[in-house]
């Protein structure tokens, strides 16, 4: 019997598809995605964010595509991409075609809003052709006029509902690559939403808190509704949708499944909040390792505690840890164990040394069992 067996989390059992390269769903790990707000015909602009959020660690990047010059530059932007790229179709479907040629790993879509069954059937068709795949992706804010009508306001029925009615349209086509996503600015609404979205089939879920707000408001309660779902085994990708830059979508999203254990990379820093027993200045030194520290992607744990009270047990399960002591001088950690004392002066150089120096050792022992 594991002596940790509230840490396990168990995955709800979806299928899996494929977005390019990445897989989707079953027991693929559960990739992070943004999505790109320049102008998509700004080329320069639109891959300079991509490349960013795929630095940061982004799996995905979604780019709208609302008119024919927007699907006219995607061919550029696929092919300098170094991720998969969605294609965000809202109504006209030779849109959709058109980003199917141009090399779209996934269109994001609802077929319902295409029209008629013809053109359904054209969009498959060039999806087919061109190995992309789709996300029917449905909003509290834009739920068809049927439903409301029916359930009177936008509720977790009426999402999974219009979720299910847009799936049977790709069904009956044939096709069955595809997630899908019931957003809700509502944490209640979106979270009852996928619960029970998550009962009634087995595609793979795209999760999502939309409109979720600034970098501070937007991350907690995207926190409070994915991280919900994500503990109950719900979900098999994500967007932290934020009225931020594009990396701290990304940032966000990661730090979401390192804390749930559900993905690992790069370091993850386990800090006090400091107090008046800290032997050096937390906070300045914490917001220093995160920047000097960002570019590395083999997963660390780092312990930084201001002080003894707590220090060497923190230390005790992370790779790397300093504890404040008296005299400007503290105490390192390397393995768990109490290794040597730094002074203030050097820590930040000392400890970024010692992260780094640790990576390597991981990655070459990787490359070794390879």
């Amino acid at each position: 019997m594991s002596l940790r067996p509230y840490r396990e989390i168990s995955r709800r059992k979806s299928r899996q598809i494929h977005v390019g390269p990445v897989a989707v769903g079953g027991d693929a790990p559960i990739s992070v995605q943004t999505m790109t707000n320049s102008l998509t015909t700004d080329v320069k602009g639109t891959l300079d964010q991509i490349i960013r959020a795929a630095d940061a660690g982004a799996d995905i990047v979604r780019v709208s595509c609302p008119d024919e010059d927007s699907t006219a530059a995607l061919k550029a932007i696929v092919k300098g991409s170094p991720v998969p790229i969605v294609a965000d179709i809202h109504f006209h479907y030779k849109r959709a075609i058109e980003a199917a040629e141009a090399g779209a790993a996934c269109l994001r879509i609802n077929p319902g809003n295409i029209g008629s069954a013809d053109r359904v059937r054209e969009v498959v068709k060039a999806a087919k052709d061109h190995n992309c795949s789709m996300r029917i992706g449905v909003n509290a804010g834009s739920l068809e006029k049927h439903l409301l009508e029916k359930f009177g306001e936008p509720c977790p029925e009426a999402l999974v509902q219009s979720a299910l009615e847009h799936a049977k349209i790709l069904e009956d086509n044939d096709f069955f690559e595809f997630k899908i996503s019931v957003k809700a600015s509502d944490v209640f609404l979106a979270v009852a939403a996928y619960q029970g979205l998550a009962e009634a089939c087995d595609y793979p879920l795209h999760l999502g808190i939309t409109e979720a707000g600034g970098l501070i408001g937007g991350t907690v309660k995207s926190s409070i509704g994915m991280g919900n779902l994500l503990w109950g085994g719900i979900g098999d990708t994500l967007r932290v949708s934020l009225s931020a830059d594009v990396v701290e979508e990304v940032k966000v999203g990661f730090e979401m499944l390192k804390s749930l254990d559900l993905r690992h990379r790069g370091v993850r820093i386990v800090s006090c909040p400091s107090c008046a027993r800290q032997g050096f200045n937390v906070i300045q030194t914490v917001e220093a390792l995160e920047k000097r520290l960002s570019h590395i992607r083999t997963p660390v744990t780092l312990s930084i505690i201001g002080c003894v009270v707590n220090g060497p047990g923190e230390a005790r399960e992370t790779m790397v840890g300093v504890t404040g002591g008296g005299g400007d001088m503290h105490k390192v950690y390397v393995g768990g164990n109490p290794d040597h004392n730094i002074g203030g002066t050097s820590m930040v150089d000392h400890i970024v040394d010692l992260v780094e120096t640790r990576a390597a050792e991981i990655e070459a022992a990787k490359q070794k069992e390879a």
